[in-house]
């Protein structure tokens, strides 16, 4: 885990707390310092406030290159509902308001590895999708999309012939915390259909949709991935559950900031 921090104190205690439930964790404390670790860490924590750029411009950078796809919690005392909105359709995958609890934390990261790590290479026919260096192709050809449309159609060939209504779609690639209608789906799959063929995924009425795998036998999945180590066998620290994270901003434990991270 990548966790992107200028707070060495809140750091060091989100960083105990998470390597507790079996995570390692990479500090970093400005933006400089994140790019460099950012494609080899599993899941990023990123706070809004960094002293060099901002973690939301860090962000839009990160996701602005070709399948960008590293999972992303957004950490900050910013909790307006207009702040959490632009963090998530910053790309944010998650987004978790200070003071929190570590044991929420951690179980937000353990959904945000549950949605990624199964991910992994996928074949139907001609249609091939590698999550691992992100990238898909069509007859050899590279296909070129977007963050959200690579993220949707990688779900749906993990899952082929399996129905999923518009709700779970929005649940499982956008995320629960996500702001939006169910026609944020219709327009990706619309959009997808135009890439892919309109053949590959089929829409079930009154249910939702389906990934068509014609040929079941040219159609593989993905490698089995575990968890970090001793991620589901873990206990919590005594008290952990009780444990709140402090904001950095009421003045208890970041005394010399004030810029309402």
């Amino acid at each position: 885990m990548l966790l992107v921090e200028d707070d060495d104190l809140l750091g060091e205690v989100v960083a105990h707390n998470v390597g507790a439930a079996g995570f390692e964790v990479v500090l970093a404390a400005t933006s400089g310092a994140a790019v460099g670790h950012w494609d080899r860490a599993d899941v990023v924590v990123l706070d809004w406030m960094l002293p060099d750029e901002p973690g939301l411009a860090l962000l839009r950078r990160m996701r602005a290159r070709a399948h960008d796809a590293t999972p992303v919690l957004m950490l900050t005392a910013r909790g307006r509902e207009a702040d959490r909105v632009e963090g998530l359709e910053a790309g944010a995958d998650d987004y978790l308001v200070k003071p929190f609890s570590a044991a929420e934390l951690v179980a937000r990261l353990r959904a945000l590895l549950r949605r990624t790590t199964t991910r992994r290479r996928y074949v139907a026919g001609s249609l091939e999708l590698d999550s691992d260096r992100g990238r898909a192709q069509l007859a050899g050809e590279e296909l070129e999309l977007s963050r959200r449309e690579f993220e949707l159609l990688a779900y749906l060939m993990a899952h082929p012939g399996r129905v999923f209504t518009r709700q779970e779609l929005l649940d499982e690639v956008w995320g629960v915390d996500f702001v939006g209608t169910e026609r944020t789906v219709d327009q990706h799959v619309a959009q997808l259909r135009s890439r892919v063929g309109s053949g590959q995924i089929a829409t079930v009425r009154g249910r939702g949709y389906r990934f068509e795998a014609y040929d079941a036998g040219n159609l593989s999945g993905p490698d089995e991935v575990a968890m970090p180590s001793g991620l589901d066998e873990v206990a919590m620290p005594s008290g952990l559950d009780d444990a709140v994270m402090p904001s950095g901003s009421d003045g208890a434990a970041k005394p010399s900031v004030s810029d309402g991270k």
